[in-house]
């Protein structure tokens, strides 16, 4: 048996090997200061699309991310390779913080919520005024959704070939949402692309709406040179389209201005379930003095809301406090209703 002396660390003292190696663990992790910045485009199976400075390039999450999850939108820092190149895989090492958050889920029972775009300024909701039928429930719901997650909303209304869009614009004038009307002539001509592109130069935005509306027709109109997806049509008997777009996908703009559009999937529900109700106030400033005079956890849709007193006296317009109280019950409500 071999002795030592009371200097146990000498460098004749033989370590065992170990099969994953010597190296002593850490929990400092490495801060990536040379990491190139990215924008991602698209998210497929763990595999993210980013735009490294006027590159197009494949990565995937880092491990020591853990959880947080990267969506279009979002800034990011990249590592490895960076070329760009057929078979190069780089790795996100860090989320950058987000300046604003579209998010929805499956239903209103549902716990989970899910990011939809991140860093969106602004969230253009796409109905047609026909064939599918209007769903102003769903509108409310997507309102709701820009209104908490930062965004600012655009009606975008197609098919006026098919109907008028008088009905939705009374019922939405309170809001002062800038809207845009258009019609297949138009979207055949370029002229609605051209009334679009004006609400998005310089922006980045959110495309949402259900299947068949013509939200894709529209985006491909904006940016024609991306064909990789093929529009669908409406089913005939149940009025609903089908999904032609199946993750969400950020493109740039063609024009002067710059700015990028994103589209996404379309929706057959917007759950609300991440919404805190007490939120949806501050997209009214002019109702939001009114406030000072509720009770304590008021939900502004109850007997003593001090909102009712505020209207009468004629600080604000009836009709915003009526838009204000639909949009908080929209969660009470299904969308079809």
């Amino acid at each position: 048996m071999r002795r030592y002396g009371k200097h146990t660390d000498e460098d004749d003292i033989r370590t065992r090997p170990h099969r994953k190696g010597n190296r002593p663990r850490t929990h400092i992790r490495p801060k990536h200061e040379d990491a190139a910045g990215g924008l991602v485009l698209t998210v497929d199976r763990g595999r993210l699309t980013c735009l490294v400075e006027d590159r197009v390039v494949m990565a995937m999450k880092a491990r020591e991310l853990g959880r947080k999850a990267a969506v279009v939108g979002d800034r990011v820092a990249l590592v490895g390779d960076l070329s760009g190149k057929k078979d190069t895989l780089a790795r996100i090492v860090r989320i950058e913080e987000r300046t604003s958050v579209l998010r929805r889920t499956a239903d209103d029972d549902d716990p989970y919520e899910r990011v939809v775009v991140a860093n969106a300024d602004q969230l253009a909701v796409v109905t047609a005024l026909a064939d599918p039928e209007p769903r102003p429930r769903l509108i409310d719901r997507c309102l709701v959704a820009a209104f908490d997650g930062g965004l600012t909303p655009l009606l975008v209304m197609t098919k006026s070939d098919l109907a008028p869009p008088d009905e939705l614009l009374e019922l939405y004038g309170a809001l002062d949402i800038p809207y845009v009307v258009t019609s297949r002539e138009g979207l055949e001509n370029g002229a609605a692309a051209e009334l679009v592109r004006e609400h998005l130069d310089g922006k980045i935005t959110a495309f949402v709406g259900h299947s068949g509306v013509g939200k894709t027709t529209l985006v491909n109109t904006l940016v024609p040179e991306d064909r990789r997806r093929v529009t669908g049509h409406v089913n005939a008997v149940t009025g609903r389209g089908r999904h032609t777009t199946t993750s969400a996908l950020a493109l740039p703009l063609s024009s002067e201005g710059g700015g990028w559009v994103v589209d996404t999937p379309g929706v057959r529900s917007f759950g609300l379930a991440h919404i805190d109700p007490s939120r949806v106030i501050n997209a009214f400033p002019d109702l939001v003095p009114g406030t000072e005079g509720c009770p304590r956890a008021c939900s502004h849709d109850e007997p003593d809301c001090a909102l009712d007193a505020w209207v009468e006296e004629g600080h604000a317009d009836p009709a915003r406090l009526y838009s204000l109280r639909r949009l908080l019950s929209t969660r009470e409500r299904r969308e079809g209703d």
